[in-house]
């Protein structure tokens, strides 16, 4: 057993133990950055605790550290990607869902082609779909680049992966401007798996290319409100002034969620008619129509004012 552990991690750990204690965040938030002595002596008790708790605290970690950014447990979560347990990797992952550090990329991909649950598999595509950004953008050096676009490309090339799997390496895939990408996204849209297409509209947004505009525009009619939804988002991020009209429709959709990502999209894409939509919401009876449209609203104001560019030139 590591001696070296500080006596608060010691303390902690024995928390994390006791089953029969309610999980305080307190104590949790003391395994924020963890040095290598203590991260070494938590690797020692995790597997000791009961497997409902682990999945709790893992859960837990995750939404301290997206509620407090001062909060980081990365080197936790790493960890944890040799839990035995699916729902515990699968949170690990999730719970790096901001970390951009390359350090990362061949961890996920040996998670992506080497575990034994889909669920992981799929967790770790999506993943790698931050790095797949950051290699379309030149964020990445060009042969961490080139691993990034090879794995992926390989992936969507096995035709023996789970839907699942297949349909999160898409998404992943998709920010690439590489004409096997394009091809993939239009396989799978036109393949009988459901999710699968659902998985390709979405693509389709994260392509950046105008050309899927009109499957788009026919998709925002679908009966499927998870097609409407993804169709709605996918034309937002395209930002193409002539879906406006069918997003207006759509603002007005008996499904809420499909509602909402029109007036999302209506506030990335701007103009005058999306303005005039947004205003008009803005006294929507709905609380969350109201709060959403004032977002967008915001966003159109943003945009009104001086440039600003989400990604910088550093590489990563």
């Amino acid at each position: 057993m590591n001696t070296e552990a500080p006596p608060a991690i010691r303390k902690t750990a024995a928390h994390l133990l006791n089953s029969g204690q309610r999980l305080l965040n307190s104590s949790l938030a003391e395994l924020s950055d963890l040095r290598p002595a203590g991260l070494a002596y938590l690797e020692e008790v995790w597997p000791q605790i009961a497997l409902k708790r682990r999945r709790q605290i893992v859960s837990r970690l995750a939404k301290l550290a997206e509620d407090d950014v001062q909060l980081s447990f990365n080197t936790i979560f790493k960890m944890l990607f040799a839990d035995p347990d699916e729902e515990v990797r699968t949170s690990a992952i999730g719970g790096l869902w901001e970390n951009e550090e390359p350090s990362l990329i061949e961890p996920l991909i040996g998670l992506l082609q080497e575990d034994n649950a889909a669920k992981v598999r799929a967790a770790a595509a999506t993943a790698l779909g931050r790095f797949a950004l950051l290699a379309e953008h030149g964020r990445l050096r060009p042969e961490t680049a080139d691993r990034v676009r090879q794995v992926l490309l390989a992936a969507l090339a096995d035709d023996g992966l789970p839907a699942e799997v297949k349909r999160r390496v898409l998404e992943a895939a998709s920010p690439l401007s590489l004409p096997q990408v394009k091809e993939a996204i239009r396989a799978a849209y036109e393949a009988v798996n459901p999710s699968l297409r659902v998985g390709a509209v979405y693509a389709m947004g994260k392509n950046y290319d105008p050309a899927w505009l009109p499957t788009l525009l026919e998709e925002v009619s679908s009966s499927s409100a998870e097609m409407r939804y993804e169709a709605a988002t996918a034309c937002g991020e395209l930002e193409e002034e002539s879906a406006v009209p069918c997003l207006i429709k759509l603002s007005d959709d008996t499904d809420t969620e499909v509602q909402l990502a029109a007036i999302q999209a209506l506030g990335k894409i701007g103009g005058d008619r999306a303005r005039k939509c947004l205003e008009s919401l803005a006294d929507h009876p709905r609380e969350s129509v109201r709060q959403v449209a004032g977002d967008a609203i915001a966003t159109l104001d943003e945009m009104a004012g001086p440039l600003s560019f989400g990604f910088d030139d550093e590489v990563v």
